[in-house]
């Protein structure tokens, strides 16, 4: 996510609820509980928030990571499944996603909207703070972290296609080898990135509950130990992933100054490893509900603004002191990431921001007919209660995994 050169246990966890089911996982930010009084699962909250600091941790550790090899292999493995990680998640609450009139106004006012503002906000804040008047500032060239928005919004266009498609997973990772070999796609919407993360979008989708039942087993954390440390001696430089190009998935092969056909091999080989990766990491989130399991719901808050602290230190020069680039201060800088997306992911901040993250703009889309015959299917229920189940972009929100 960079514009550079996120008692445990299978037995004692309820099944994630089902998106599309009678069971709700679009409840309030924080509150631990839906308008309808089913909880949400502690797990995917747990997972987002872990996720976003990781790609907080990463983001700061990019100016200082070349002096300290180890940081550079731990940045390395960081990208290799943080972002596959928010992806999946982000495919697997979008199982019942269709072209229906009020989902689709939950994705302008969850996803487009804040698309336009921050994407325009990144540039104004580029040309103010870098000193750069003659940055543009372009809808259809996502600029460092407004890309994920971009490409969510065009990966949940495309569902109902993965949902109608007999293999849907085997045609995603087909393109992205395509995509992979294909220079000429260039820049707008940074299809790149959108084409090769495809893949675990679709595998999101195709997921059920238990599979991730599967990795949270006592066996598979165990095993996930020295399945980390041989990554982090793999990615140790010039070990065999000592270069981090091909895991921002952002360019083609030819673009990263190798063969047409290593796009492809490299394609399927990052798509074992990352995904060996993010079953580790998902098989040492916690199940139960944690200290942090309420900041889970406001990550894309902490997604999008940490970018702001990270780009000023860029353009002030606030990573150049010699004490940040030894131990001590990679140390430093680690924790100061963390506690920064945490205090951004927390509810007052929500508060602050929810007019650009989760506007409701009534004003903006005709009244829905169909409408009034769901909320009848949902019962005779309080108006206010209904009102809060179906708060604009709320369950877009939790579905964004930043």
């Amino acid at each position: 996510m960079t514009d550079s050169p996120r008692p445990n246990g299978h037995h004692g966890t309820p099944l994630p609820p089902s998106p599309g089911t009678g069971t709700s996982t679009t409840d309030t930010p924080g509150s631990g509980a839906s308008g309808s009084g089913k909880r949400r699962d502690a797990f995917f909250d747990n997972a987002k928030y872990l996720a976003i600091v990781l790609v907080a941790v990463g983001h700061f550790w990019e100016p200082i990571k070349d002096d300290s090899q180890f940081l550079q292999a731990a940045y390395a493995v960081v990208y290799a499944f943080h972002m596959p990680a928010f992806i999946i998640i982000s495919g697997f609450f979008s199982r019942s996603f269709d072209m229906r009139p009020d989902r689709l106004r939950r994705l302008i006012t969850g996803i487009v909207v804040p698309y336009i503002v921050f994407e325009t906000a990144y540039s104004l804040f580029k040309r103010v703070v870098d000193s750069d008047p003659q940055h543009e500032i372009s809808l259809l060239d996502p600029w460092y972290l407004t890309w994920f928005l971009c490409a969510l919004f065009i990966w949940r266009l495309t569902t109902p296609i993965w949902k109608a498609v007999r293999h849907p997973l085997p045609l995603a990772l087909g393109i992205a080898m395509l995509a992979s070999a294909s220079p000429q796609i260039g820049n707008d919407l940074d299809l790149q990135r959108v084409l090769q993360f495809l893949p675990y979008f679709v595998l999101g989708l195709c997921m059920r509950p238990e599979h991730f039942h599967l990795v949270r087993r006592r066996s598979v954390r165990i095993l996930s130990v020295p399945v980390f440390v041989s990554a982090l001696a793999l990615a140790w430089p010039p070990g065999v992933l000592g270069g981090t190009g091909w895991l921002y998935h952002r360019d083609s092969a030819q673009e990263l100054g190798a063969p047409w056909w290593a796009g492809p091999v490299m394609t399927l080989v990052l798509f074992g490893c990352c995904l060996l990766l993010t079953a580790c990491f998902f098989a040492w989130v916690p199940g139960r509900h944690m200290w942090f399991t309420a900041l889970g719901a406001g990550t894309l808050y902490g997604y999008l603004l940490h970018g702001f602290v990270m780009r000023a230190g860029e353009y002030r020069g606030w990573f150049e002191p010699s004490v940040l680039h030894g131990p001590a201060g990679a140390v430093a800088v680690t924790v100061f990431a963390a506690v920064l997306v945490t205090f951004l992911c927390s509810r007052p901040v929500q508060r602050v921001f929810r007019f650009v993250m989760e506007p409701r703009m009534e004003w903006a889309f005709k009244r829905d007919a169909a409408e009034p015959a769901r909320g009848r299917g949902q019962g005779e229920k309080p108006a206010k209660q209904r009102a809060g189940e179906t708060r604009e972009a709320r369950e877009t929100q939790e579905q964004v995994s930043a």
